[in-house]
């Protein structure tokens, strides 16, 4: 695709989608929305795997170059456990990784599907075979969280997104502070969704976990249009310093990233890219995305280029 019509930084592989159902050991409907990580040199991503019943659970899938030769497990990694966590009863979906020095584990949030509705619920692993649940820290509806790998004046901070339950209230992105990843407080609005006929109006989300670049942390996000034909999720960025991630320095007006590919446009749900996690070597970003609720694929770009988009297509 030619990078200079579309304005896009991403520039998709070649060999899109990297991952779908033909690759999976076991039977299922379809494998999306993955965390990604550097796990002992191999690529290792933590993949939603939605099954015939439309349960999702997560299974890690590994590769040494982060395309190709991927070894998946051959049944779930992580289940749902409705019995021990009532608000899995309906599934756990949509992961994000953070590896966390000070405790020297992952920290895993995911998407619990609760009779109330999605809620945040937090996970730890070394192996990414056996995980230790903390339980839900927020309650529904809420969504699309992740931590930063670092505290804040002796606290964690992780992002989410709440969503009020009366209508005509826009669904923003937020941030809270906890002192042991499990009582969580001072909440606070980061990212508003814009109103009107913005790309990312009335509703947003955070997508891949923040990266920490020579600038600040780096957002990347996505956001909803609503048309007449649905819904098209597309993604934007933003910069928050590096000492108060409540701070935003800049954020872009354009979106950055949005489905073009055949692959994006049609699926379990049309106009979909939806990223949860991305890798970095040195000055590359690789990032994982859904494709339309369906599929895995791969995007790539420079941070240096990011940063300059935000630049040259932001708002302070």
């Amino acid at each position: 695709m030619n990078n200079a019509v579309s304005r896009e930084v991403f520039c998709r592989h070649p060999d899109n989608p990297i991952l779908s159902v033909r690759d999976w050991p076991y039977p299922a409907n379809s494998v999306f929305n993955a965390g990604a990580a550097i796990v002992d040199g191999k690529t290792l991503l933590l993949v939603r795997v939605e099954d015939f019943r439309g349960i999702s659970h997560l299974t890690v899938a590994r590769s040494s170059d982060g395309v190709h030769g991927w070894e998946i497990d051959a049944s779930p990694t992580m289940v749902q456990d409705p019995k021990n966590h009532p608000e899995e009863i309906w599934g756990i979906e949509d992961p994000r990784l953070t590896w966390l020095e000070e405790m020297n584990v992952w920290a895993v949030a995911y998407t619990a599907f609760s009779h109330g509705g999605p809620l945040v619920s937090l996970a730890t692993t070394k192996d990414f075979r056996t995980f230790t649940r903390l339980g839900p820290v927020m309650p529904p509806e809420d969504k699309d969280a992740a931590l930063l790998p670092v505290r804040f004046n002796g606290r964690w901070a992780m992002f989410h997104r709440p969503v009020a339950k009366h209508p005509g209230t826009s669904a923003d992105i937020w941030i809270s502070f906890s002192p042991d990843l499990k009582h969580w407080g001072d909440h606070q609005e980061v990212i508003q969704a814009r109103l009107g006929g913005w790309w990312d109006a009335n509703k947003i989300g955070l997508s891949a976990p923040p990266l920490k670049t020579t600038e600040g942390w780096l957002i990347l996000y996505h956001g909803v249009r609503t048309t007449a034909s649905g819904s098209i999720y597309r993604l934007g960025l933003a910069l928050l310093d590096f000492q108060d991630p409540r701070i935003v320095i800049r954020r872009s007006e354009e979106w950055v990233f949005g489905p073009k590919a055949h692959y994006e446009r049609e699926g379990d749900v049309d106009d979909v890219v939806f990223p949860c996690g991305w890798t970095t070597d040195g000055n590359k970003v690789m990032m994982y995305y859904g494709a339309a609720d369906s599929c895995i694929a791969l995007a790539t770009a420079r941070i240096d280029e990011l940063l300059g988009f935000l630049r040259k297509s932001s708002s302070p």
